[in-house]
């Protein structure tokens, strides 16, 4: 049965009993429901955005009609994506998200190109900045001015760094349980701001929801902004196609997932937007650092401190979750060896690429001790990731046509048209930054990029090998606890 496929690998061990050879099975076994499908998306959604978001995004349309015309347009946008994923997610069932796309669709090159990029700097760097803002929201929670100092910060996002390193070695079941755990903790908290503007609503207080479309911006570049403040938020569409071979009866939960997951990120988000404006004057909602915390200042006074600690709780579960998803990548581009092979190794006892986990963790901490900044690293990664959206898209239309694929049958079939509105918008999205000249963060990325092309050749194309590698795989297998898994049995 499809729901019963599993990634197997016999490993021989020997046992001290005269020395006889046994086998033993490793595998990953489909572990994930439909629950824990839907809390990995939110969860990779619902972090910070929603709290922060919404000032860019009444800032780039100036006023709150076209701001909640923005939001909607946001979500259309984000369901279109996460439809196209659907789909391809179905079509090529295997884990990995856009590289095993690629690699169906254009060949190593580009896959390797992308896996690349995301071991490098996409999921180091967000798993980062998730980590900071973490740290940044606990120092304010619990910290004066004068407490919340870079080097506390820089401790706590470690601190961070490490606990989302351990619940994601230890088990998937641990990982998908704190993933549902934060998910009901970030959405509860939501509700309560929810809540609060029903309240005000039933009391007859409207807010600036009457303004409508009064003052509503005309400059292009301004709705721009608003849309990417908007998207941004809405990020995370796609990571459960990182591990559809990990979720049972992946032709049911895969869609499933996705589509709950959208319904309900749409529908909180957009009430919580009506609860902002509720309350918050339109010059409190622009001088405000994060809405969410000021919305919670003018209606809970002292209370106010939750907002802090629930965001705190959002990000950290984004931070476990990009962790989890982050390593099945590696896994799935080393398993095909276009990535060193030890990150495809699974742990003989949780079944999980422990190697690939504690690389992303030992980058997070190399980006750590690097100077820089959290915008730039955003801008850097956002840059990135709207490319790689992109490609896929491509490949989702390229699919349409080939022959070993346009005729499989499909249990979703999303037209042409949907991904190529998603496509322009990405295109968009990476050319729109370069309008303003070339920031550092993006000349690092494509310096990234040039290295990848550079390292492929000899070392995937080509085949070679560093001297001694072979010792250091067999040493991280011992003391990893580690062994090599075979591809999916079909």
């Amino acid at each position: 049965m499809e729901g019963e496929k599993m990634l197997t690998k016999k490993v021989r061990t020997r046992t001290m009993e005269g020395g006889v050879t046994q086998e033993m099975e490793v595998h990953v076994p489909r572990r994930l429901g439909l629950p824990s499908g839907v809390s990995f998306i939110v969860g990779s959604i619902i972090g910070s955005g929603i709290f922060i978001s919404p000032k860019g995004v009444l800032l780039g349309t100036g006023s709150v009609g076209l701001c909640l015309v923005a939001w909607g347009v946001s979500a259309v946008i984000s369901f279109c994506g996460a439809l196209v994923m659907a789909e391809l997610g179905l079509l090529l069932p295997k884990s990995g998200g856009p590289y095993i796309y690629l690699l169906k669709a254009f060949g190593n090159f580009p896959a390797f190109m992308v896996v690349w990029v995301h071991a490098v700097v996409i999921i180091p760097a967000s798993l980062l900045v998730k980590s900071l803002t973490v740290a940044e929201y606990i120092s304010r929670a619990a910290m004066d001015d004068c407490q919340q100092t870079q080097g506390w910060t820089k401790i706590m996002a470690a601190l961070v760094i490490i606990s989302a390193t351990i619940v994601n070695v230890l088990s998937v079941q641990l990982a998908a349980r704190t993933q549902i755990l934060f998910t009901v903790i970030k959405v509860g908290g939501l509700l309560v701001i929810i809540g609060g503007g029903i309240y005000q609503l039933f009391i007859g207080h409207t807010g600036i929801l009457d303004t409508g479309f009064e003052g509503s911006s005309t400059a292009i570049g301004g709705y721009a902004a608003a849309l990417y403040s908007g998207l941004w938020a809405f990020d995370g569409w796609g990571n459960l196609n990182f591990v559809v071979e990990e979720l049972k009866n992946p032709r049911r939960n895969l869609p499933l997932s996705i589509g709950l997951s959208m319904l309900l990120v749409v529908v909180v988000y957009m009430l919580v937007n009506v609860s902002y404006f509720t309350l918050l004057t339109k010059d409190e909602f622009l001088s405000s650092w994060a809405v969410g915390e000021t919305w919670a200042e003018k209606i809970l006074g002292e209370a106010s401190l939750f907002i802090p600690i629930i965001v705190a709780c959002s990000v950290f579960g984004a931070a476990c979750n990009g962790a989890f998803l982050g390593s099945r990548v590696l896994f799935a581009a080393a398993r095909d060896h276009n990535f060193p092979e030890v990150l495809c190794y699974l742990n003989v006892n949780s079944l999980l690429p422990t190697p690939s986990v504690i690389l992303t963790a030992l980058l997070a901490f190399l980006f750590l001790s690097l100077p820089g900044n959290v915008g730039s690293i955003i801008n850097m990664t956002g840059f990135i990731s709207w490319a790689t959206y992109g490609l896929v898209m491509v490949a989702h239309i390229v699919f349409k046509f080939r022959s070993d694929t346009k005729d499989i049958p499909r249990l979703i079939r999303v037209p042409i048209a949907v991904s190529l509105v998603v496509l322009v918008l990405c295109l968009y999205l990476v050319v729109a930054p370069f309008l303003d000249g070339l920031h550092t963060e993006y000349a690092f990325a494509f310096s990234v990029l040039a290295l990848g092309a550079l390292l492929y050749f000899p070392f995937i194309y080509f085949r070679f090998s560093l001297p001694g590698s072979g010792f250091v795989y067999q040493l991280l297998q011992l003391f990893l606890e580690v062994a090599p898994p075979q591809h999916i049995k079909e």
